[in-house]
């Protein structure tokens, strides 16, 4: 049976490759049972992108489903402005840009790149600050670029039993998942 990589996995797999199975153990409650106030903070402020009401414009592709059959990888796309070539990320509140992020929007630009489309700018905006910060595109930057799929063969090949795991302090006190894991520093 052929699986694919959910593109949110991306981010989670750097942040703790045990998350993603909590994450999906927990997929069928509702929630609140485990998300904190900075995911359902996330969540509010991805509203309008979800709904479909972030704009009326139909060359702003909002809340698409997008495949990349190269990296067989999957998910949502916040914002794609068709007449700018433009891949919009909206998160939260960025503090900083972590590589996860980059290479969300780097698997973006390859399924959107496969259905068609013209990418040409890639930026992540801080909906707290109203703030952009452009990214690399792929090609433009190689050691991002190789970092993307050194992660995506880590994950194919990653076994949650088989795999050597080391916690790490800072990562587990903010894990929303720490009260469940047997590897929590916490």
């Amino acid at each position: 049976m052929e699986t694919y990589i959910p593109i949110s996995f991306l981010n989670d797999f750097i942040f703790c490759p045990r998350s993603i199975y909590f994450h999906q153990l927990y997929s069928n409650f509702n929630n609140s049972i485990y998300q904190q106030s900075p995911q359902l903070l996330g969540v509010q402020s991805h509203k309008a992108i979800d709904e479909k009401t972030y704009s009326t414009s139909s060359h702003i592709l909002q809340s698409l489903d997008v495949y990349c059959e190269k990296y067989n990888l999957c998910g949502k796309l916040d914002l794609f402005d068709c007449n700018l070539g433009k891949i919009t990320e909206r998160k939260r509140e960025i503090k900083f840009i972590y590589d996860g992020y980059i290479f969300q929007v780097y698997a973006q630009c390859f399924a959107l790149r496969e259905m068609g489309y013209n990418v040409s700018n890639i930026v992540l905006h801080d909906y707290l600050h109203n703030r952009n910060y452009p990214i690399a595109l792929p090609e433009n930057d190689l050691e991002m670029f190789g970092k993307f799929e050194k992660l995506v063969s880590d994950i194919n090949s990653f076994n949650l039993e088989n795999t050597f795991f080391t916690p790490v302090l800072t990562k587990c006190e903010n894990c929303i998942y720490n009260q469940l894991c047997d590897y929590s520093l916490c």
